[in-house]
């Protein structure tokens, strides 16, 4: 069973008139689910010690200061932010958790997680990008605190460099960050020689391509380094920062994936996710800004992820 997990809230995060990560991204991610049944689960906002995991307190209380000050950007970074993009924030890192929750319960084999503002911009202590907290990095410190998980993986497919999620894991062995990205690129960082340090020496492993890669590159990347390497390291859940702005098309990346490489993508990840964590895995929306595009592949993606019946959990209520 698959849990496909999207609060509304997400709408209320309005970032003005002609910003690419807009109100129309969530619907467009949600109109790649079609026409399946929904059911109902409680949305629920992350709590200050959940954001805490990752986030310094000195950041979390500056980002809620500077919303509440009404503050078109946060004072830490580049974030576009509104009234409700504090409150809008900590619901998307809860309802990342509940997607947690339901894969390790086994109320489902996986999880995706239709969330804004994204995350993997978003370091221990400023907000970048478009992101103000690292939604997928707070799944990973949740699993391990409230299951027990001792290794996670996370692999991010967006165009754009996790830099947040690889800053806040590259002295810590326990979590491996797998990238692929457009490189030279917005944020600047992702090179091959960063690789992790101290107890996470080697449990980073950067791809950098050019402008212009496509399917045998990055699928390439996913197979031939990525796979390998978890039978080594052999991860107790599986997360993927699902950003699909890596789309051919994508007006904030050069990448050439179509809808079909995102699925094979997907059934690499379940791969591993089968041979490691029994099945045990959890994708969270990052970019896709070409909002025809978004509504493909976020389609492509849940039908992989299905394999037979789909079962989709509307958070609803917000």
């Amino acid at each position: 069973m698959t849990a496909l997990l999207a609060d509304p809230i997400a709408r209320r995060h309005d970032t003005g008139p002609g910003h690419p990560e807009q109100i129309a991204r969530w619907d467009a991610a949600v109109r790649g689910l079609g026409d399946h049944a929904l059911s109902g689960v409680a949305p629920r906002a992350a709590t200050f010690d959940e954001l805490a995991l990752c986030h310094t307190p000195s950041y979390i209380r500056s980002a809620e200061r500077d919303v509440k000050a009404g503050r078109g950007l946060l004072s830490t970074g580049d974030t576009d932010i509104c009234p409700a993009s504090y409150h809008v924030a900590l619901h998307a890192a809860g309802l990342c958790m509940n997607g947690v929750d339901m894969v390790m319960r086994g109320d489902a084999d996986n999880a995706f997680c239709i969330v804004r503002p994204p995350g993997h911009h978003a370091t221990p202590n400023r907000g970048m990008g478009f992101c103000l907290f690292n939604n997928i990095a707070i799944s990973a410190r949740y699993a391990q605190q409230r299951y027990g998980v001792e290794r996670v993986l996370i692999a991010d497919w967006d165009v754009h460099h996790g830099n947040g999620t690889q800053d806040i894991f590259y002295e810590d062995g326990s979590v491996f960050f797998f990238s692929t990205h457009q490189s030279p690129w917005y944020p600047g960082t992702g090179d091959s020689d960063e690789t992790g340090e101290g107890p996470g020496k080697s449990t980073t492993l950067n791809c950098p391509f050019p402008a212009g890669t496509g399917r045998n590159e990055i699928l390439g990347a996913f197979r031939e380094k990525l796979f390998p390497v978890m039978d080594e390291f052999r991860p107790d859940l599986v997360l993927i920062s699902a950003g699909f702005d890596s789309r051919l098309g994508d007006p904030l990346g050069h990448f050439r994936l179509t809808d079909p490489d995102f699925a094979e993508l997907t059934e690499v990840m379940m791969e591993i996710s089968d041979k490691h964590s029994e099945g045990r895995l959890v994708s969270v929306l990052e970019g896709g800004y070409d909002l025809s595009g978004l509504t493909k592949s976020v389609s492509s993606h849940v039908e992989a992820l299905c394999r037979t019946e789909l079962d989709i959990i509307d958070v609803i209520g917000s």
